[in-house]
């Protein structure tokens, strides 16, 4: 069994943290993101307001990375919420990384003064949808026809975590 241990991400994470995230962007069909990112764009995001945004990660006992987790103001968003990211390494799922992560991350949320959480996920995101699910988040909203950077066009589900 894989021993998961979760801690705050910094900038000496960046490297392992933007090579999962663009296997994934890569692998394509679960994230809204369609192009690589460079570790700048990537740091720019993770690294930006540390008063109101949470970047953390989950790695084994080898110190491998996992999966991370992030959750920031959105502009779309009140002040009182917040929007979640969950990446988790591709063929790791299942494992619970996610679970270890959102329990570190709702608590971060809350030390925050939010109110409740944001998830949007693709809607062919079958993986994400049973995950947030399964925390206790609930359908609020859908989105159709939302068009992707590189033209797919995707339905959104929206789901809330009331913290």
């Amino acid at each position: 069994m894989t021993k998961i241990t979760v801690r705050h991400g910094g900038e000496a994470d960046l490297r392992q943290t933007l090579d999962l995230l663009n296997e994934i962007i890569e692998i394509g069909g679960t994230t809204a993101i369609t192009k690589p990112l460079s570790r700048e764009d990537l740091g720019d995001w993770l690294m930006a307001d540390q008063d109101k945004a949470n970047w953390i990660i989950a790695e084994d006992e080898t110190g491998a990375l996992l999966g991370f987790q992030y959750i920031c103001p959105w502009q779309d968003l009140p002040p009182e919420a917040c929007e979640i990211a969950t990446f988790v390494r591709s063929g790791r799922t299942g494992l619970g990384v996610g679970s270890k992560l959102f329990d570190a991350t709702k608590q971060a949320a809350r030390d925050m003064g939010y109110a409740w959480i944001n998830a949007e996920i693709r809607s062919d995101n079958n993986g994400g949808l049973a995950f947030y699910q399964s925390r206790g988040f609930e359908d609020y909203k859908r989105k159709d026809s939302v068009t992707l950077d590189d033209g797919t066009v995707v339905s959104k589900s929206f789901k809330r975590y009331d913290l």
